[in-house]
C-alpha cells in the first residue's frame, strides 16, 4: 500500500505538493472514483489511478542507461564539480536514483542509475559475472602476448588480484577489455600494469545493453521492458 500523493508524484513526475493539489482539486481518481485525500493509502499494484483523465502507470524502481561524457564525476554529490546526477531533471532526482558503479571523470560511455538497491548490487558483484566491455586507447603499442596476461588475472602494482578478463587487440594502440568485476579505476589499472597507460577509455556496454562507439552524449533514456526482462535474468531477479 502506498500514499496517493506518492503514488501521483511518481507516476506523473510531480513534486508530492504538486500532486496534494492535483488530488485535493478533484482531478484524480483510483477505480473510477474521485478521491480528495492525498494521505489515502491505495493499492500501487492493483488500482487504476487517473489523473486529468489521463491513466497512470506505477513502477516502484525506475532505471536509466546513461551515455557519460568525460568531465563528470559519477557520483550523487559534490560541492565543487559536476556529477552525472546534474544532468536529469528535477523530476527524475526525486526518484533518488544513483549511479550503478563508476565511471571516472575522464572515463565516457554506459552508466546505468537506478533507485534498486539489489538491482545495482548485482551489477556490480563478481559473482552475477556481468560482463562490462570498454574500448582503450593506449600509449604504447599492445603485445601479442598480453591478452594472455588478461587471461591469466593480472596482480596490480598494489598487489590487487584481478579475476582473468580479455584483451581484444584492434590495432596498434586500440583494444577492447572486457571485465566481470569492478575494482576501482580497474581497466586503467589493468593496461598500466602491463606498460600501456590509458589515453582514451570508453564502456561500450554492461551485459546486452550498449551505447555507440562515439564521444559520450550525455543522453540517457530509460531501459526498455524487454531490456529489463534480459537483465534480470542474468541476474537471477525474479520481477
Amino acid at each position: 500500500m502506498i500514499r496517493l500523493d506518492k503514488y501521483i508524484a511518481d507516476a506523473a513526475g510531480m513534486t508530492r505538493s504538486e500532486a496534494g493539489k492535483a488530488i485535493r482539486s478533484g482531478t484524480v481518481a483510483v477505480n473510477g472514483g474521485v478521491i480528495r485525500k492525498p494521505e489515502q493509502k491505495i493499492d500501487e499494484a492493483a488500482a487504476a489511478v487517473t489523473c486529468g483523465g489521463a491513466l497512470l502507470s506505477y513502477r516502484r524502481f525506475r532505471y536509466y542507461l546513461l551515455d557519460k561524457p568525460t568531465g563528470l564525476i559519477t557520483a550523487s554529490k559534490d560541492r565543487r564539480q559536476e556529477t552525472v546526477l546534474d544532468l536529469f531533471p528535477p523530476e527524475i532526482l526525486r526518484l533518488d536514483i544513483a549511479p550503478v558503479g563508476r565511471l571516472d571523470k575522464d572515463t565516457s560511455g554506459l552508466l546505468l542509475l537506478t533507485n534498486d538497491g539489489e538491482f545495482a548490487h548485482r551489477v556490480i558483484s563478481p559473482k552475477y559475472e556481468v560482463p562490462k566491455v570498454y574500448r582503450a586507447t593506449v600509449e604504447r603499442p599492445l603485445d601479442p602476448e598480453d591478452p594472455g596476461r588478461f587471461r591469466s588475472g593480472l596482480v596490480l602494482a598494489d598487489g590487487t588480484e584481478c579475476l582473468p578478463a580479455d584483451l581484444e587487440l584492434l590495432g596498434a594502440c586500440d583494444c577492447l577489455v572486457t571485465v566481470r568485476e569492478g575494482k576501482y579505476h580497474q581497466v586503467r589499472r589493468m593496461l598500466a600494469a602491463v606498460g600501456k597507460p590509458v589515453v582514451t577509455l570508453r564502456r561500450l556496454s554492461v551485459g546486452p545493453l550498449q551505447v555507440e562507439p562515439g564521444p559520450g552524449t550525455g543522453r540517457y533514456r530509460q531501459l526498455t521492458e524487454e531490456e529489463l526482462c534480459i537483465m534480470f535474468k542474468l541476474l537471477g531477479m525474479e520481477k
